[in-house]
């Protein structure tokens, strides 16, 4: 799979491929409809065109974000329709069967998300759950029955918390994937300040990426995508 980003596009890292890698281990039976939600260069998309999915969808609230994804689905021979805008918004009113997402998640000084920058890829307040939280709270309403949501993060961020909000979203929920290993750049330059506020043990410099899975109660439906829909 080829990847480029454009300037200001946050390059897939470990936390992207590790997903991906999850993706590709659930068949994605014919006709199935999968969104990214945060998609940055679109490699969650291309993937899971490139692995079976017949719709998808990419939303990213960045310009350069959406217009990567287009390019990198132009470049891996596949067809995605990219959106911009906050998360669900774009698709209000759509479920999937599967729903996918590597949002920002590094702990921040505050609350308040970027609005430009390259931070915007990475800031997430200061628990780096800002996106996360709306993520597992208003994702399960855009699963059909019997669909997937796999999403990825860093220990720091509390993946129990993760757990439990999509298991009060109506989720059977588990973990599918722990891969421990160093504290990447942006948390190493932070540690002293996470160590203050006990999102980081003293001395703790390493992490674990896991990915969670919900999966909604019920048969899968039988898989269309709406009318309107325009996947190029």
């Amino acid at each position: 799979m080829r990847i480029v980003t454009l300037p200001g596009v946050f390059r897939p890292h470990s936390d992207t491929w590790l997903l991906a890698g999850c993706l590709r281990g659930h068949a994605l039976p014919r006709g199935a409809s999968v969104l990214d939600v945060c998609t940055g260069s679109g490699a969650l998309a291309v993937a899971a065109a490139r692995h079976g999915a017949r719709y998808v969808t990419a939303i990213d609230v960045s310009r350069r974000a959406v217009i990567t994804a287009r390019i990198n689905a132009r470049l891996n021979r596949v067809r995605i329709r990219a959106l911009r805008g906050d998360l669900f918004a774009p698709v209000t009113g759509e479920r999937f069967d599967v729903i996918v997402s590597n949002p920002p998640y590094v702990p921040a000084a505050g609350d308040r998300l970027p609005k430009r920058g390259p931070a915007r890829a990475w800031d997430a307040g200061r628990k780096g759950r800002l996106l996360l939280n709306r993520i597992c709270d208003d994702g399960p309403a855009h699963l059909r029955p019997g669909g997937l949501l796999l999403v990825v993060h860093s220990s720091v961020c509390g993946p129990d918390e993760t757990v439990a909000r999509l298991a009060d979203g109506g989720l059977e929920v588990d973990v599918v994937s722990r891969v421990r290993g160093p504290l990447g750049p942006l948390l190493t330059r932070r540690a002293t300040e996470l160590e203050a506020r006990g999102l980081l043990r003293p001395g703790q410099r390493v992490e674990e990426m896991v990915v969670v899975r919900g999966r909604r109660p019920g048969d899968r439906d039988a898989f269309a995508v709406p009318q309107e829909a325009s996947y190029s």
